[in-house]
This record gives structure tokens, sequence and C-alpha cells, in this order.
């Protein structure tokens, strides 16, 4: 769900970006660099757990 409301606003961002292909390559980057960082904060934390845990 939250894959599509992003979707649209980078479409929209595309459609109105300037004829530089850099441009079109920052949105992207930039849209989903702050969800990849979660996911692997997420990971990390989750290794992390899992490990302490199966120390005790």
């Amino acid at each position: 769900m939250l894959l599509s409301i992003l979707q649209v606003n980078i479409e929209e961002k595309i459609k109105n970006a300037p004829e530089d292909s850099g441009y079109e390559i920052g949105i992207l980057i930039g849209s989903y660099l702050p969800l990849m960082v979660l996911v692997v904060l997420a990971y990390l934390l989750y290794r992390y757990n899992k490990n302490r845990n199966s120390d005790l």
C-alpha cells in the first residue's frame, strides 16, 4: 500500500522533471533510500536481539 502511494508521487515528479536523466535518477534514489535504510536498521536490530537472546 505504501509503495503504491510513493509510486504516484515518483511518476508525477518524473513527468514534471526537466529532460535531464540525472534528475530522474536522483528522484528515485531519494525516494527509496529512506525505505532501504529503515529495512537495514530493522534487520540489524532483529539480528542483535536474536543473538542476545540466544546467549541467555
